[in-house]
């Protein structure tokens, strides 16, 4: 391996590690991805990298990995140059640059697919990614205004697992959902009302879609009037909501598992 060293903290290829701040992006789609089991995941995806910033020890533990990709730029600096050059104290010894996916067509998603309405948190995208790649959900649908699920954090709190999964980013979620019906999906939205379907009564069709709305507004009456089923967990009397994250790994676990 061909490591570049380096000593000075003002080194203009480096300043990307600083700029790219939670949804932030370059023109090219560049995105970062920060800690040993986030890049090291990331690594064994299909995704363009351009460059690693780590200690000498991140790269003697996982040399083999390293090589095994051709990566343009191997940056090696102290724990203590690194900080300096993100801003911040960093509690791990790896940074990845890396160019995120193109987004998946509609049509080409899977049978089971996670949405999300108008969800703000980006540690909410990024949970969410998690949580579906373990159950085992592969495709994600978000609409294009809201925080992007290779947002750094959200990269960071997917803990890399949202490189497992395809995404699509949609402009309009009325249109978006009759498009989804006419694939052959039947739409599901977690809400709760007074017509709603509790979850462990739910029989989820072959191909589905369980739409996740947002954390204190939920999803609006117009959206859930086109919606095939509204969908609620059951819950202890006086306990309004889960957090959207554990709400949708609940629904999600119990449409994979009938």
């Amino acid at each position: 391996m061909n490591f570049i060293q380096i000593t000075d903290s003002d080194i203009p290829q480096l300043q990307i590690y600083h700029q790219m701040r939670e949804n932030a992006f370059k023109e090219d789609g560049s995105f970062i991805a920060d800690s040993p089991k986030v890049v090291n995941l990331l690594l064994e995806q299909n995704i363009e990298i351009r460059s690693i910033f780590a200690t000498q020890e991140y790269y003697d533990r996982y040399a083999d990995l390293i090589q095994s990709r051709e990566i343009p730029a191997l940056y090696v600096a102290s724990k203590e140059v690194m900080q300096k050059i993100v801003g911040h104290t960093i509690h791990h010894n790896v940074m990845m640059h890396a160019i995120r996916p193109v987004p998946a067509p509609l049509a080409s998603l899977g049978d089971q697919i996670i949405m999300l309405d108008e969800i703000s948190s980006t540690q909410n995208i990024g949970a969410i990614a998690r949580s579906a790649a373990a159950l085992g959900v592969r495709s994600y649908l978000l609409p294009q205004q809201g925080p992007h699920p290779y947002a750094r954090r959200a990269v960071r709190v997917s803990m890399g697992h949202i490189g497992l999964m395809d995404y699509h980013l949609y402009e309009d979620i009325f249109e978006t959902i009759r498009e989804l019906k006419a694939l052959g999906y039947r739409v599901y939205a977690a809400e709760v009302t007074e017509d709603s379907t509790p979850l462990s009564r739910v029989k989820t069709a072959g191909k589905w879609v369980l739409l996740m709305g947002h954390e204190g507004k939920g999803i609006a009456r117009e959206i859930l009037d086109i919606c095939d089923e509204i969908v609620t967990i059951e819950m202890e009397e006086g306990i309004k909501s889960f957090n959207v994250s554990v709400a949708a790994s609940i629904m999600m676990y119990r449409f994979r598992h009938q």
